[in-house]
């Protein structure tokens, strides 16, 4: 037994239970919750004996810390048939507590869970919310269904989207503060995916910004048709390309806000996407490690059969790194459709461009009054030249969204 271990091992009479930041363990449930199997690690920390953990309802480890609104949403996510992960807070047969980072996913009659020590900064702040969370619990008498909706209004205020959202960006956290923890070098494929999730982010601005863009080039075409009707006959030269300008605009503004904004968009959806699939690539890593520890144990799991665990644990990193490579099709399908969508947009900016130029040039025949005309028309070049530079950048970030493995 090593010196960690033999620390490991010396139990606490108060506090904390002894979690190593090198550990995990799992348990796995039937459909009710109760307890199946599990590794010597969750009964070591939990302090029970196997014959009382097997066949027991997972409420055994319940902590009275933990806000019931946390364990609704988990149920809730669950029972629609997707994973999820959360911070919890257990406690053992002797008094003790420790924490977890739990990531559960859906398996052939129940679920599986896993666990790691969270470690994070965004770990302290989830403490504190969980605090606040319980007292709102016990001063409002809330049910369990309104007190997670406090939780995601909770999340909404971290600036995610929702819960999915938050659980991804824990996950990817915590797995990275640990590698830091043990001195070991980041999982690369995670430091990449989530700097896909980051551009993702940043495409959803970017068109966002181009929107803007646009709603504001709209009042010129007018204003060039006002000033024109004062300088030069009706329908003449300038109020007709003015006329045409503010048509083809309008007309690439609906379409550009129809196709990149909402739920049915292209833009959302490789943000579901990309996000997505970070979520299944930590949570992978995580079963990963649960199947190695389970391969190198030598001690029996109480009646549990290790062989068949395994195979439970094998079967479902097979369908997730399936589910991963299903998720990697499906955003380089969406980062493809807006680079068309960029190239189309650039062929319709030709357009554009050549009916100011054609204005430019009608103003230059007309009276001087026309000062003000020219303005306007410098405007609108102005304006064109930053939406085909935001055009360019959201070429390039979906190009990079595209490049990942």
């Amino acid at each position: 037994m090593t010196i960690n271990d033999r620390r490991l091992h010396a139990r606490p009479t108060q506090g904390e239970a002894p979690f190593g930041l090198h550990e995990v363990f799992i348990s796995r449930t039937d459909e009710r919750g109760v307890i199946k199997a599990a590794n010597y690690v969750f009964k070591r920390v939990a302090h029970y004996e196997w014959d009382e953990l097997l066949g027991a309802p997972h409420r055994i480890i319940r902590h009275p810390d933990m806000p019931k609104g946390v364990f609704h949403l988990l149920w809730e996510t669950l029972k629609r048939g997707e994973s999820i992960g959360a911070y919890v807070k257990n406690k053992t047969k002797d008094g003790l507590h420790y924490w977890v980072f739990a990531v559960i996913v859906p398996c052939p009659g129940g679920y599986l869970s896993a666990r790691i020590c969270p470690s994070s900064a965004m770990f302290t702040e989830v403490k504190n919310a969980y605090a606040e969370l319980l007292q709102a619990e016990g001063d409002g008498d809330l049910s369990p269904s309104d007190s997670a909706e406090l939780l995601k209004k909770w999340v909404l205020s971290k600036g995610y989207e929702n819960y999915h959202q938050f659980c991804t960006a824990a996950l990817t956290e915590e797995l990275l503060s640990r590698s830091a923890g043990l001195d070991t070098a980041p999982d690369p494929k995670i430091l990449q995916l989530q700097q896909t999730v980051s551009d993702a982010n940043a495409l959803v601005a970017e068109t966002k910004s181009l929107i803007g863009e646009f709603d504001a080039m709209r009042t010129i075409p007018h204003n060039l048709r006002v000033i024109a009707s004062r300088i030069e006959p009706a329908g003449g030269p300038v109020t007709v390309l003015s006329q045409n300008y503010g048509s083809m605009s309008s007309e690439m503004s609906n379409w550009f806000e129809a196709n990149v904004m909402g739920e049915n968009s292209n833009f959302h959806k490789i943000k579901v996407a990309v996000t997505n699939r970070l979520f299944v690539e930590g949570m992978t890593r995580i079963l990963e490690e649960c199947d190695d520890l389970l391969s190198k144990e030598r001690r029996a799991l109480g009646t549990a059969d290790i062989a068949k665990e395994r195979e439970i644990l094998a079967n479902l990193i097979k369908r997730e790194r399936e589910q991963a490579c299903k998720g990697g099709e499906q955003v380089n399908f969406e980062a493809d459709r807006i680079q068309h969508a960029c190239n189309v947009m650039h062929r319709q900016f030709l357009g554009l461009s050549t009916t100011r130029v054609l204005c430019k040039i009608e103003a230059a025949r007309l009276p001087k009054d026309g000062e003000t005309l020219d303005d306007i028309i410098n405007q609108l070049g102005s304006f064109q030249r930053s939406i085909a530079e935001r055009l360019t950048t959201i070429a390039k970030l979906s190009d990079q969204i595209r490049a990942i493995e």
